[in-house]
């Protein structure tokens, strides 16, 4: 199966009101239920249940393998605390150093990529020389983009909902965590899906979803979760960007553990966004390398 294949679905218009989290692919063949090795030959029922009590056990031992870590870390760290956290009322009193860098990071939320402007475009080309050093960029405009997961062979227009900032989430990825970055690009580790993410689209996906988890569009916090945030950005300009790198390594995770094709995609960003805000309202997380998850990168 081609890249092209598996990424013939255009976006839908963003709103506010929805993440950005549809299924990002569709079968080219028309069977959207087919996932590899679900098919079985089978002598009759008994054989059928049989295999399905495989795959599920082998599903749920991925699952406990994938989450011990961070129900450890967890039950340590005093999550306890979470129950109590929604009887308490949110006092929000954010230090100057807080509002002036989150008026920054809300500047950077408006800035829509723009194909016209140089800046713009040496910055997605960073991105593909980061992605392939040692293959040749044709253009702006070609079909090489849809190897890096790209819906077509215009990347301008895979933008919408999460602006140039999502561009940006995506080269400090490329550039801090190399390894990590190549990994999840090129899908290595794991047993992958037949129907894989789009790595691209994937990551303007998750720079949305953050955007929404942590509220920044309003002019204080809203959750527990985006309260400590703003604490964290106090201390590190540049938390936004090392919590989306911490955020696209927990959702491939994730996709491997939940033995996840395009139709769960929706599943695993929830599953994703819902570790993030649990690790966020740890008492111990001082800072995005505090959370349980950020020693997934490499």
């Amino acid at each position: 199966m081609t890249s092209e294949g598996l990424r013939k679905r255009h976006y839908n218009e963003v709103s506010e009101d929805d993440l950005v989290t549809q299924p990002l692919l569709n079968s080219s063949d028309g069977n959207s239920n087919y996932r590899k090795g679900w098919i079985v030959k089978s002598s009759g029922w008994p054989s059928l249940l049989c295999h399905f009590l495989k795959r599920w056990a082998r599903w749920l031992g991925n699952i406990v393998k994938v989450s011990a870590l961070w129900c450890g870390n967890m039950l340590l760290c005093g999550c306890a605390h979470e129950k109590s956290l929604g009887e308490k009322p949110i006092t929000v009193v954010l230090t100057p150093l807080q509002e002036e860098r989150l008026k920054r990071l809300q500047l950077r939320l408006e800035v829509a990529f723009d194909r016209t402007r140089p800046d713009h475009q040496e910055a997605l080309k960073a991105l593909w020389h980061a992605a392939f050093p040692n293959i040749e960029l044709k253009g702006l405009i070609s079909d090489q983009w849809k190897e890096m997961g790209w819906q077509g062979n215009d990347p301008s227009t895979d933008f919408r909902g999460g602006g140039y900032i999502s561009l940006e989430n995506l080269l400090f990825f490329a550039k801090n965590f190399q390894k990590t970055f190549n990994q999840l690009l090129h899908k290595e580790g794991g047993r992958r899906a037949t129907w894989e993410y789009p790595f691209a689209v994937a990551g303007v996906n998750l720079t949305f979803m953050l955007i929404q988890m942590l509220d920044l569009r309003s002019a204080k916090p809203s959750s527990w979760c985006s309260l400590n945030f703003m604490k964290i950005l106090g201390d590190e300009d540049m938390a936004f960007d090392l919590l989306y790198c911490v955020a696209f390594k927990v959702m491939d995770t994730l996709w491997l553990a939940m033995h996840a094709s395009y139709m769960e995609f929706n599943a695993v960003m929830k599953a994703t966004r819902e570790q993030l805000e649990q690790e966020l309202t740890m008492e111990s997380v001082k800072s995005i390398q505090d959370m349980p998850s950020y020693m997934l990168l490499c």
